[in-house]
């Protein structure tokens, strides 16, 4: 990877990482009020979770965007933390925070959709 291409994905990893900050989540939307109407009170419950996943979102982001200029400091960015291998710059310029290459992430986001009870019956399978 050129040094022009780290600079630029030092910049847009910069300005992600403001951008969270700053804005993350409307954190007053977490607040409990009291109130006398049950309806009030179950839009207010639904308006806190959705406030809630917002800001676990932006924070696991902030995370992986903090992650790719430790990344890129270090000179590993750009190389799958799984298998060493580059990641492709198609890849990185769509999601500039990411870790793993196409392949792993594949294979990390299917490990993860499988539920436990199919996991230990095709580990049964194969022995």
């Amino acid at each position: 990877m050129t040094q022009k291409e780290l600079t630029a994905f030092s910049r847009t990893l910069v300005n992600r990482r403001t951008e969270l900050r700053s804005g993350s989540a409307n954190r007053e939307a977490l607040t409990i009020e009291a109130s006398a109407d049950e309806l009030d009170r179950i839009q207010d419950a639904g308006n806190r979770d959705w406030a809630l996943g917002n800001l676990e979102r932006s924070s696991n982001q902030l995370w992986e965007v903090e992650s790719a200029l430790r990344r890129l400091a270090s000179g590993t960015f750009g190389t799958c933390i799984d298998c060493d291998e580059s990641i492709s710059l198609k890849r990185l310029t769509a999601v500039p925070w990411a870790s793993s290459c196409i392949v792993c992430q594949e294979l990390a986001d299917r490990e993860q959709k499988t539920p436990m009870g199919e996991i230990d019956m095709s580990i049964a399978m194969a022995a």
